[in-house]
């Protein structure tokens, strides 16, 4: 494909992390001429472990999905060009969103959370985020991930010094409603409308949004008449911060924007 070159990523932040994550893949792109932003949600300024110290923060229990996708529209509109958009987890669902409006001009989606539809009301997948969703307790609150839940959830396979380092170094606490709301409509993707080159990636190792979940996600754009490409990685989990198989999504990302963008 032949488009105009872009030269500035917006990498947005997925859900229970801090924008922390992006430190490295920042350097790394930066050293192949990219200009790169990856701004903190709102109410997550701080560094994750100032987050946790304040935790129950009642500003950062007041975020929503629909304001989330909005301010990261505010920014890209002040952008000189039209970004690439990298996404994790909810940030990825949040980068399909602002994709289908035309704010980028192009996309990938990591090991994302899936739009409305009957995958993610399969009762396997909601008992992963049940808990996290906080029903029955105040959303005045956020919901603090513990570690047990992060070890088997985010980060299996590590080892566990390499466990407990990550939740030490990312982990922030969560607005149970901005979870909530990626279960309903506010997140309804038009998988028939033309967008700009979006590359799906996803883990096969990863344990709370299986890789069957983002292929199904890719497959939905199938009647689109756009760019939309799919890559597994069999021994990536969800956190692909920190060692080396994330690097190697890096890699193949590179490639990607490489390949579409002459």
């Amino acid at each position: 494909m032949s488009t105009t070159l872009s030269k500035t990523i917006v990498f947005i932040t997925g859900a229970f992390i801090g924008n922390n994550c992006w430190d490295e893949w920042k350097i790394y792109f930066e050293s192949n001429g990219y200009n790169t932003l990856a701004p903190p949600w709102p109410h997550k300024g701080s560094s994750p472990e100032e987050l946790r110290r304040r935790h129950p923060d009642a500003a950062l229990a007041s975020n929503r999905l629909e304001g989330l996708t909005e301010y990261f529209a505010a920014i890209i509109e002040t952008l000189p060009e039209k970004p690439i958009l990298i996404g994790h987890s909810l940030g990825g669902l949040i980068v399909q969103l602002l994709l289908q409006r035309g704010l980028g001009m192009a996309g990938v989606a990591i090991h994302s959370f899936p739009p409305p539809g009957r995958a993610i009301f399969r009762c396997s997948f909601i008992r992963k985020w049940w808990e996290a969703m906080g029903f029955f307790t105040s959303t005045r609150e956020p919901y603090l991930m513990h570690f047990i839940r992060w070890k088997y959830s985010i980060v299996n396979g590590m080892t566990c010094e390499q466990q407990k380092e990550s939740y030490y170094a990312y982990l922030v606490p969560e607005s149970k409603l901005l979870i909530r709301d990626a279960f309903i409509s506010r997140s309804k993707i038009d998988f028939r409308k033309t967008h700009p080159p979006l590359l799906f990636i996803s883990g096969s190792q990863d344990q709370i949004i299986p890789a069957t979940q983002n292929h199904d996600n890719f497959e939905k754009y199938e009647k689109s008449d756009s760019i939309t490409d799919y890559k597994d990685f069999e021994e990536s989990n969800h956190l692909i911060f920190g060692d080396a198989m994330g690097m190697e999504e890096a890699d193949f990302i590179l490639f990607w924007l490489q390949a579409i963008i002459k």
